[in-house]
Order: structure tokens, then C-alpha cells, then sequence
């Protein structure tokens, strides 16, 4: 017995025949196509229940064949496959109406898995029939609408398993796989590293990565913040001291720097550290040897050396507040978390970790957010960056405790925000103009994001490189 009508559209022949010959042989009828304009003819005169579609394809790509169903059969469910995942394409994927979202390379497994859950929820909808084309869809429409919420906060949840995970730190903007490359590259090296960027960012999440994916890792890791230690007892704190050596010493006490022997030491907040202890604290850095304070034995240590700083070490060695050997010497690989504001990609999934752990830490079953919520969170610029972040979720998780977050969960700087907003646009500009400027911000912004590479830049906004180009000529933006 047919358990099922589906149609593939795939532009790689042996990805398309694979897939057909797999949900044949499990009982489904299976029509295949190679591009989606011959694909969409299909559409056109037949019913399927699952649509499964690749996402960059020419001519007709895989939104519009979905946002076709979605018109012309609501109850045609739809999966993306494609190999240029991003954030931003998973979710065009599920406006568009999409059930589920898979990257290539996939497994045979998460593809039966898909295809069977996609059924039973098909089945819900319209028993065990064909899907119709839609003449009245309000409750259709209504039923589908219920769970696209839940989908699309578990779509977010799930989106981090691999690829834009490093460790704690989640990003799927362009600045921060960056990061994530240069992490892997240098991780298992000695080479003594120096992460810059503002409050808040993560800057002791990229050290601790780094020290444990090296082969460090079983060794300690020593962390000093040097801007919360008196300046009077930082060397002690850094070099340990000997019996006698001031007024209190009773007993010799080990310094962070022999702690850490044989693993890393991370010197947080390394520019606010007093200019004549840069000085011992250089000569550590060279030789990997010192002297405790009050003694004279040199002592040698075997560690990596990383340093992190929210100001800028090159204006402070310009005004003479900071050695400039020593800033050369940390400065071997720079890492430099970019501010949340400069990575807004990255709200949704940062977002969608802190809800799991909240919800964890609290005892709460808080779903997700709604679409315009999730508006109004991306358009704040969070001065307290990831952080802050964070405490808003912590704080939202607490105070709902279950359902969905809405605008009017949020603390009022940021409906205030919107509302403040929505008054400033000016209607009688008229509407070509108006969306003419909100896709040129669009394009110029993805741009930005992705240092110029025109590829990457029409990956992220989900379009073919051409098509990108000839937007670009039309708006007036200068390749």
C-alpha cells in the first residue's frame, strides 16, 4: 500500500536518485526533478503530501516552490536539503512554510525521520487523503498556524548541534565562524594569544576553548583579572612570594604563574595592569621564568601565555600606559570578538540557547517567542552585549514561566524602542522608495557582515550571486 505521494527536487543526479531509490523502496511514490521549474509544472497538476526541495537552483529555487504550496496546497508539507546552510536561510525556509530543514551532508536516517514525522503531521491536518488545491483555507490555515511557533523554536534550538557551536560560544554570523576557524587553527599550538573586544562578548569562553582543545587540556587552567586585584598585591598574586617577605608573609605561598605550570594562564583585563609590574610580568612572558617576591631562586615554568582586554593596548602604548615590547609580545595571534550589535544574525540562536538553559536552571517550560518579538529583540543594540543578552532571558524565563514571550514580556526600553520607531516612518515618501531603501539596508548590511564577498553576502540573504549583482546595480550600490 502507497504510504504516501512525494515529490523531490534536487539539481545533483545522484543526491535526487539516491533519495527517490530510498523512499521508494520504503513504500512512498516518488517523482524526481532536476530543476524546479519543471518541478513547479508538477505542482501545478498534481497533489503530493511532501514536497522535499533544495534551496539554491536556478530559474525556480526552493522558496518558491515552497511559498507555491503554501498558496496553492497549505496541507503539502515541505523539507529544505541544501549545502549553504545559515541561520537566515532556515528561517526563510520556515516563513515559507517549511516543515522541516536538513544540511548536506545528511544522513539517510534524519531523512526517513523527517519524512515520517512530515507525514503523520500531514495526516493530522487531512486524514489519510490527498491534499486539495485550497478554495476556503481559514481552518486549515488555522490548524497549521498553531505549531508553526514551536516549530520554528525548536528549528533554532536544533540549528546549533554542530556546525555553529564552538564549545559554549554560538554564532552563525560571518564575524564569528571566523573566530570559531581561527580557534581550531591556533588551539593546539603554543603560541600566546591576545583577545580583544568590548565587556561582555566572551572573551574567557574563546581562552577556555582554546586551552581545552590543546593538548594542554588535563593541565591547569589559571585565570587572573587583573583589573579586580589591587595593584599593591597583583604581583604576589602573579609571582607568589617567599616566608618573610613582608609584613604577613608567615608562609611561602605559590604565585599564579607556577599554578598554572605545565597548562595556561589567562591574564584577564591585561590593561589595567600597573605599567612597572609590565615589566617582571614581560620578562615571565620571554624567558617563562621569575623570582618570587622577597626571593632570588629563579624559577622556570612550561606555559601558554593568553591575555584579554576591553580597551585598546595600542592607544593606551601611545599615551605611555602600557608597555609597547610588552603589547608585541601578546600580540602574536589577535582574536577579536566583534559586540552583539555587529553580529545580530546571531540573536536569534543566542536567544534560543540561554531559553534551553533557562528553562533548565528555573524549572520553567517556556516555548519560544513570538515572530515580533524576536523584531523588536534583533533592533536593540545590547550595550551589555552577550551578557546582557543572557540576564534578559534569565529575567523573562523567571517571570513567565511557561507559553511563548511576547512584546509586552519584555522590559520597556524595548517596545518603548519600537514604538518610537514605527513613528518615524514616513508613509508619504511613498512605497517604491521605501522598499527601495529597506533592500538596499538589507544588501549593504549583509555586505558589511561579510567584508564585501558579494557569494557570501547572497548566501546569507538566501539568492543567486547574480541576482544579488543586478540589485546592486539597480539600487546604485557600488560593487
Amino acid at each position: 500500500m502507497e504510504k504516501g505521494r512525494i515529490i523531490i527536487v534536487e539539481d545533483e543526479q545522484s543526491i535526487l536518485g539516491m533519495l527517490g531509490e530510498l523512499l521508494t523502496a520504503k513504500g512512498y511514490s516518488v517523482d524526481p526533478f532536476l530543476d524546479g521549474k519543471s518541478a513547479l509544472v508538477a505542482l501545478k497538476n498534481n497533489a503530493y503530501h511532501l514536497l522535499i526541495t533544495d534551496i539554491m537552483m536556478p530559474k525556480v529555487d526552493g522558496l518558491q516552490l515552497l511559498s507555491f504550496i503554501q498558496k496553492e496546497y497549505l496541507s503539502t508539507l515541505g523539507i529544505v536539503i541544501t549545502g549553504y546552510g545559515s541561520l537566515e536561510t532556515a528561517i526563510s525556509a520556515m516563513r515559507c512554510g517549511a516543515f522541516d530543514y536538513l544540511l548536506k551532508p545528511f544522513k539517510f536516517e534524519d531523512v526517513l525521520s523527517s519524512v515520517e514525522s512530515a507525514m503523520q503531521y500531514s495526516r493530522l491536518l487531512t486524514g489519510d487523503s490527498i491534499p486539495k488545491k485550497i478554495t476556503s483555507k481559514a481552518n486549515l490555515l488555522r490548524r497549521f498556524s498553531e505549531n508553526r511557533m514551536v516549530r520554528e523554536n525548536t528549528l533554532l534550538r536544533n540549528f546549533l548541534k554542530d556546525k555553529y557551536k564552538f564549545e559554549n560560544i554560538i554564532g552563525v554570523s560571518f564575524g564569528m565562524q571566523k573566530v570559531f576557524e581561527l580557534i581550531e587553527k591556533v588551539a593546539d599550538t603554543n603560541a600566546t594569544i591576545l583577545i580583544t573586544g568590548e565587556s561582555g562578548v566572551g572573551k574567557e569562553l574563546v581562552a577556555r576553548a582554546l586551552h581545552f582543545n590543546s593538548s594542554r587540556r588535563d593541565k591547569p587552567l589559571v585565570v587572573v583579572n587583573c583589573g579586580a586585584i589591587p595593584e599593591t598585591l597583583l604581583e604576589s598574586e602573579l609571582f607568589g612570594y617567599e616566608k618573610g617577605a613582608f609584613t604577613g608573609a608567615t608562609s611561602t605561598r605559590l604565585g599564579r604563574f607556577e599554578l598554572a605550570d605545565g597548562g595556561t594562564i589567562f591574564l584577564d583585563e591585561i590593561g589595567d595592569m600597573n605599567f612597572n609590574l609590565q615589566v617582571k610580568l614581560l620578562r615571565a612572558i620571554q624567558e617563562k621564568a621569575f623570582e618570587r617576591v622577597g626571593g632570588t631562586k629563579t624559577i622556570d615554568v612550561d606555559l601558554r601565555i593568553m591575555a584579554a582586554t576591553n580597551r585598546n593596548l595600542e592607544d593606551l602604548v601611545r599615551e605611555g600606559k602600557f608597555r609597547e615590547d610588552l603589547y608585541y609580545r601578546l600580540n602574536v595571534v589577535p582574536i577579536h570578538m566583534p559586540p552583539l550589535r555587529e553580529r545580530k544574525q546571531d540573536i536569534p540562536v543566542l536567544f534560543a540557547h540561554f531559553l534551553e538553559r533557562s528553562n533548565a536552571l528555573n524549572n520553567a517550560s517556556v516555548d519560544g517567542f513570538s515572530e515580533d518579538t524576536m523584531e523588536v529583540l534583533m533592533e536593540y543594540d545590547y550595550p551589555g552585549n552577550v551578557r546582557e543578552l543572557q540576564n534578559l532571558v534569565e529575567r523573562l524565563v523567571v517571570l513567565k514561566k511557561s507559553g511563548f514571550i511576547g512584546i509586552e514580556d519584555l522590559p520597556e526600553k524595548f517596545y518603548g524602542q519600537q514604538k518610537q520607531d514605527n513613528t518615524r516612518l514616513d508613509l508619504h515618501r511613498g512605497y517604491d522608495t521605501l522598499v527601495s531603501e529597506f533592500e538596499q539596508n538589507l544588501i549593504l548590511k549583509a555586505l558589511n557582515e561579510t567584508n564585501g564577498v558579494k557569494s557570501k553576502a547572497a548566501q546569507i540573504l538566501s539568492m543567486n550571486r547574480t541576482t544579488l549583482i543586478e540589485k546592486m546595480k539597480r539600487l546604485g550600490i557600488a560593487e
